[in-house]
């Protein structure tokens, strides 16, 4: 009977083995073949991106270099000699080995963030698993190719965070050494702004390559279904290669010599002491720290470093291409009806440019609906079209002023009971909107405008409008 129970046990077994082995292989083979693609298509660009950008710093800084030495050698020529004998070449080599002339670096590549260590796992876990891959024409190609832009693409932002460290501290040097000398304040702030910009340009780019398609996130949750995935990345991401983690049952080994908590706890009261007052002072001091850290997060969110923090007014637009600092948005305007035209809602759509943090100006459409006389009578109708341009300034925090011009279109005018009436209109707008914030994505406007053309309108209209807008 013994043996029996064996038996069926031992069957069951390999039934659920070779039940869970071809539900794996069901999930992997969903994986779309378009996923590898677009990841090689991402990994090059942004490879190309860091490449191209880091290139231009490093020309701009041993240009700066050169110049700063050279106006130096006329003041203190040793001075000029000892500050920048290695640096120039340091940068040339940089710049040599970013082009691919030089060797890679031999280090352990930990750049990219946990994005792009879940994208390279996640093609490393296919790889091994190719035979469960859907055996299209070029799959196995594609994931190669893949696999390799991934890698290439983490020593590309290993080496540009070197360099921006190199910088960095290049830049605190020169700040340092510099400042006993006059005339060279100006040249400081160049310098100064080149890092913070570069800094910025390559998280703008990092945090562009993060946002997930369709496709990757079908795929990413295809493989979060495996079981054998999910080990994969226990064993291979980058926290485990930091602590050494080979599985649950290795993590409380390999997390040996880490400080608890209670241990820092005693640390800190054997610095400060143990009496009655100990743990509120340090509350104390850690409430203060923590204030000081948010408000310096709330002026400089993007910043991943304190010496990164500039000393000049910075300009947040300068990183962003043309498309970033489009900023569309749509807005409503109703008018009330006359003995000549019904009620109407004006329905805008439009799109601003993007000042640095003092405001936009842009074109928009709009499209005049005719809703009737009063609720017993409602009739849609068309009542014409506009076309506008705008600029918006900031004045403080959450108001601006507001201005525009704008051309409308209405047919139904010019056959007016009496014969009067234009097709045409101009508007001349000045005003103030009022902005505030909807959620992450999405902000809202209040505009309140006066038209100082619209004794030219022909019948008149309201001088006062009042529109209500959204941006995306």
């Amino acid at each position: 009977m013994k043996l029996f129970y064996l038996v069926v046990s031992l069957h069951l077994l390999l039934i659920a083995t070779v039940h869970a082995q071809d539900s794996t292989a069901a999930l992997i083979r969903k994986i779309p073949d378009k996923y590898l693609s677009q990841v090689k298509k991402k990994s090059d660009k942004l490879e190309k991106q860091v490449t191209k950008r880091t290139d231009k710093a490093l020309l701009r800084f041993i240009k700066e270099e050169r110049r700063l030495r050279n106006k130096l050698a006329h003041i203190d020529s040793l001075k000029a000699q000892h500050l920048f004998v290695n640096s120039i070449e340091a940068l040339g080599n940089m710049k040599s080995r970013m082009q691919g002339k030089l060797g890679k670096l031999s280090r352990p590549l930990q750049a990219g963030g946990p994005y792009l260590d879940s994208l390279q796992n996640s093609l490393a876990f296919l790889k091994q698993s190719k035979d469960l891959l859907n055996q299209s024409k070029g799959v196995t190609d594609k994931l190669n190719g893949s696999l390799r832009s991934v890698e290439q693409l983490k020593d590309k932002l290993q080496q540009a965070e070197e360099i921006k460290a190199y910088i960095r501290e290049r830049k605190q040097l020169l700040n340092e050494q510099l400042k006993q000398y006059t005339g060279f304040s100006k040249d400081q702030q160049k310098m100064n702004k080149e890092a913070y910009y570069y800094a910025q340009q390559l998280k703008e780019y990092k945090e562009v390559f993060k946002d997930k398609n369709k496709t990757e996130q079908k795929a990413m949750e295809l493989m979060q279904k495996v079981p054998a995935f999910n080990d994969f990345m226990q064993q291979h991401s980058q926290l485990a290669s930091l602590f050494n983690i080979q599985g649950a049952a290795a993590s409380a080994q390999s997390l040996e010599g880490l400080q608890t908590r209670s241990q820092v706890e005693q640390l800190i009261q054997q610095r400060i002491g143990t009496g009655p007052n100990a743990g509120a002072a340090v509350s104390q001091q850690m409430s203060e720290a923590r204030n000081k850290m948010d408000e310096l997060k709330s002026k400089f969110p993007d910043l991943d470093n304190a010496a990164d923090m500039p000393n000049f007014k910075s300009n947040d637009m300068k990183t962003k291409h043309f498309l970033q600092r489009l900023e569309f948005g749509s807005n409503i305007q109703f008018q009330r009806s006359n003995k000549f035209f019904p009620t109407t809602g004006d329905l805008a759509g439009q799109v601003a440019y993007k000042f640095p943090k003092n405001g936009s100006t842009g074109l928009g459409l709009s499209y005049k609906l005719g809703m009737g006389t009063d609720f017993d009578n409602i009739h849609f109708s068309n009542q014409g079209l506009g076309i506008r341009s705008f600029i918006d300034w900031k004045l403080k925090g959450t108001f601006f002023l507001n201005g525009g011009y704008e051309q409308n279109y209405q047919p139904n005018y010019i056959a007016l009971p009496d014969g009067v009436g234009q097709q045409w209109t101009q508007s001349g707008l000045i005003g103030i909107s009022k902005k505030y914030k909807i959620n992450s994505k999405m902000k809202g406007s209040i505009i309140l405008l006066f038209d100082f053309l619209y004794n030219q309108h022909v019948p008149r209209t309201d001088p006062i409008k009042l529109r209500t807008g959204y941006t995306f």
